[in-house]
């Protein structure tokens, strides 16, 4: 047995146990780090083939000290002392496991500095980040790996089917050609048949038009993208046209959250705050022919006060209506686009981070790596849909068309 398996085996001994569990601080945390510390210092051991002060004929070199670190890690940011030794030979492993995400937020931001674009706190996270600055070289094989990676990703066949699919956009700062502009990033959600959320996309457009978006459909086309039945989004006119076009057999859905934000501008300032909660009410009913009686009882309780906002809903709320055909254990998922904002939300949180991207190729590679990395939670955790009622309520569909042929 190896020198590094001996040491992990050890773990951590009982006093230290004892006085992590008398500190205060976060247990699990504490636990990680003095893990993590003894693997770095097994590496350490087993590339030098020799310990501590250990005198051995077969000894390669000697260590010269530790250098700080920190890593990110799921249970937070970890504080360790990294081995070195005087040849500088030694490379831990550790890091080369860092999750992708972290990887391309470090690249971003390495970039900028690199670059000359950066703010004064650019130096001072990524040091923080990595323990030590990077060089330019160290960044492109960071950035060649990752794109690798991640174009194998984006470029993916999807080998199944795809009832359920979510599309929604956000605008990320890039600086192009000296000019810091607006860049959107359009997700698409899928929902397989055994019931778990797929992340099929994401790309960077110039705007959200219906030709990034229809450029967008067009590759998940190409990909094998098949059997969507139904799409939830909000009402950008250049999607829904895209939609149209590339989707014509999918049942479309206005995400009804994006349509009581809308109805806002039918409004006065000092409405009535009870008038939207009735409106929004209305989605909680259980089929649409409730939903349409509650409708006609909100339009003659509220027309005369605000005979403008009456006026657009009637022309317009029965977009909001489609998700009604489905079973009704899938009403809460698909009747908006919030699984996805929830995706973006994150997202947002880890770009305010570099805030201004130095170039599309950095923003898209940020973006991806967190979606890749949230794809792969998905898969792995439990189903997000039981989509059983769905298939009985297609076997329905069909028995019933037999019987009338």
């Amino acid at each position: 047995m190896t020198r590094k398996q001996d040491n992990a085996k050890r773990g951590i001994t009982a006093e230290e146990l004892r006085q992590v569990l008398t500190e205060d601080g976060d247990l699990l945390q504490t636990i990680v780090q003095a893990t993590v510390q003894q693997v770095l210092e097994a590496e350490m051991d087993e590339a030098l083939q020799a310990g501590k002060w250990e005198r051995t004929e077969n000894r390669l070199g000697q260590r010269s000290g530790h250098y700080s670190r920190m890593l990110v890690t799921r249970v937070g940011k970890i504080a360790l002392r990294v081995p070195q030794d005087r040849q500088g030979r030694f490379r831990t492993e550790v890091f080369e496991r860092y999750q992708r995400s972290e990887k391309a937020l470090v690249a971003a931001m390495m970039e900028m500095y690199l670059q000359g674009v950066s703010t004064r706190k650019v130096k001072a996270v990524t040091e923080e980040l990595c323990g030590h600055e990077f060089s330019s070289s160290t960044i492109s094989r960071i950035v060649q790996q990752l794109d690798e990676e991640l174009e194998k990703f984006a470029r993916r066949r999807l080998e199944e089917p795809y009832p359920y699919l979510i599309l929604d956009a956000r605008y990320e700062k890039v600086r192009e050609d000296g000019a810091v502009r607006s860049q959107a990033v359009l997700v698409a959600i899928g929902i397989s048949w055994d019931g778990r959320r797929n992340i099929l996309a994401v790309e960077l457009a110039s705007r959200e038009s219906a030709s990034s978006w229809k450029e967008l459909l067009s590759s998940l086309r190409q990909r094998s993208l098949n059997g969507v039945e139904f799409v939830v989004s909000d009402d950008h006119t250049g999607l829904r046209r895209a939609i149209q076009e590339i989707l014509p057999e999918a049942v479309w859905q206005r995400c009804y959250v994006h349509f009581l934000r809308n109805a806002l501008d039918y409004l006065p300032r000092k409405a009535d705050d009870d008038c939207l909660q009735e409106l929004r009410w209305i989605y909680d009913r259980r089929d649409v022919q409730e939903a349409h009686r509650d409708l006609a009882a909100w339009l003659a309780k509220w027309s005369k006060r605000y005979p403008k906002l009456c006026a657009w809903v009637e022309d317009n709320i029965e977009e909001t209506f489609s998700f009604y055909r489905l079973p009704r254990q899938h009403h809460k998922n698909l009747k908006s686009t919030n699984m996805l904002e929830r995706l973006m939300e994150e997202i947002k949180r880890r770009t305010l981070v570099v805030r201004i991207f130095p170039n599309a190729a950095a923003c898209l590679r940020l973006v991806r790596a967190l979606a890749a990395e949230k794809h792969e939670e998905w898969i792995e955790a439990m189903q997000y849909l039981n989509m059983d009622p769905l298939k009985e309520q297609k076997k329905e569909a069909l028995r019933k068309l037999g019987d009338a042929a």
